[in-house]
């Protein structure tokens, strides 16, 4: 017997919060947006008016005012955002346990145990829509199926407020029509490789050769193509079931660009604070540092190198992230964003293996350890900018807590 899954996604999700909140701001075309004062002008979210005229998620302020002249723009709230986030999980929570957050804003729902007691698919589809505009004045698009990709792209397939059904029966017709780069994990690299093989559209990579296809993309090359023909048998989490963290990283874009040693070392020693902190906050420590830069031009770059000993100390990821950036960047070249990433994580002590030649090591990295872990309590009990390293005080590139992490976790 087929599963039956959700895939609901909240509509416009930021600004629709705003609306929420602001009545006003559903009467005109409006967006949410990062600071244009800090360099993070870009379009986080669009209400129905702002999107009819054109206005396009991830484009900059400057293009959206372009088409939308009279656009009004928000600040992110994000602490309502993931207020809003818990509410609408806690609505999916009463049709089943088997829900599985996709980001802020989307969640799985495994409800195949669920029909004796709230129906089918598409009836508990509609019946979260007409709850959650209700209770909360959100709305939500879900995409019924018997698999978690083709959930996805059927919550997506029409927007807003909508539910689409994707079946054994009408996969083939619905989807394969669709562009490739619609399918889940199918990314700009991977659409610009398939195309070199007339591979366009979901139809084409179905009926493509799964083995050729692995020759050339690996595995994620075999991933995809059981993704295209419906073989996708991925289980929905449990919403307590976390999967454990992966890598932990921080990323700045910097309210100037940086240029000299001097600038390069205030971003990175930030960064690796922050990320230090973290890493000490999950038990967790790091076998390797991965670092982006991108330039005013807005190309990345992105290296990273093995680590002598395990670490979780913020000295010892900057001293290697600074390694590795000098390495790679001249001075003299600006920096507009930087990105530092705490990779191949352990909860092992591997302890820390020192030269018969340098017996101070392991003492200077045991007063370290006590050092930052004292930083913590402090941080802890008054603030995380209670304690900061003298060289990023008082700067003007933008160095503050308020910069975006990310946690990216093992599948």
């Amino acid at each position: 017997m087929d599963r039956t899954i959700l895939h609901c996604d909240c509509n416009g999700f930021y600004a629709s919060v705003e609306c929420v909140h602001n009545p006003k701001l559903k009467e005109v075309p409006m967006a949410v947006c990062g600071s244009p004062d800090n360099r993070h002008g870009i379009i986080l979210a669009k209400n129905e008016l702002a999107k009819r005229q054109g206005v396009l998620t991830a484009e900059t302020i400057w293009q959206a005012k372009q088409k939308c002249p009279d656009l009004t723009l928000v600040p992110p709230h994000r602490e309502e955002y993931l207020r809003y986030s818990k509410l609408v999980n806690q609505i999916y929570l009463e049709y089943t346990d088997l829900v599985e957050p996709f980001g802020i804003d989307e969640s799985w729902l495994d409800v195949t145990g669920s029909r004796r007691l709230f129906g089918d698919g598409r009836t508990i589809a509609n019946t979260l829509r007409e709850r959650i505009r209700r209770e909360t004045g959100l709305t939500i698009s879900v995409g019924v199926s018997f698999n978690k990709i083709f959930a996805k792209l059927g919550s997506d397939y029409k927007k807003p407020d909508a539910t689409t059904v994707i079946s054994r029966e009408n996969f083939q017709q619905l989807l394969y029509p669709l562009p490739v780069d619609q399918l889940l994990y199918v990314g700009n690299a991977v659409n610009k490789t398939l195309k070199k093989f007339s591979i366009r559209t979901i139809g084409d990579l179905a009926g493509c050769n799964k083995a050729q296809l692995s020759g050339v993309l690996g595995k994620l090359g075999e991933n995809i193509w059981e993704y295209a023909n419906g073989l996708d048998s991925s289980p929905v989490r449990r919403f307590d079931d976390q999967p454990e963290v992966k890598s932990i990283g921080n990323h700045i874009t910097f309210r100037r660009n940086l240029t000299g040693t001097e600038d390069f070392k205030v971003g990175i020693l930030a960064l690796a604070d922050s990320v230090a902190m973290r890493l000490r906050k999950h038990g967790l420590k790091c076998r390797g540092v991965q670092i982006i830069i991108k330039d005013p031009q807005l190309k990345s770059i992105s290296r990273q190198t093995q680590l002598e000993n395990p670490t979780d100390l913020a000295k010892e990821l900057g001293q290697q992230a600074l390694s590795l950036l000098s390495s790679c960047w001249s001075p003299e070249k600006p920096i507009r964003m930087l990105g530092l990433t705490a990779i191949q994580l352990t909860e092992e002590d591997c302890g820390f293996q020192i030269s018969l030649f340098a017996p101070q090591q392991a003492s200077d990295h045991q007063k370290q350890q006590e050092l930052e872990q004292t930083i913590d309590k402090i941080r802890q009990k008054y603030g995380v900018n209670s304690v900061q390293q003298a060289v990023i005080l008082k700067n003007d590139i933008g160095v503050d807590r308020s910069s975006k992490s990310n946690y990216s976790r093992k599948e």
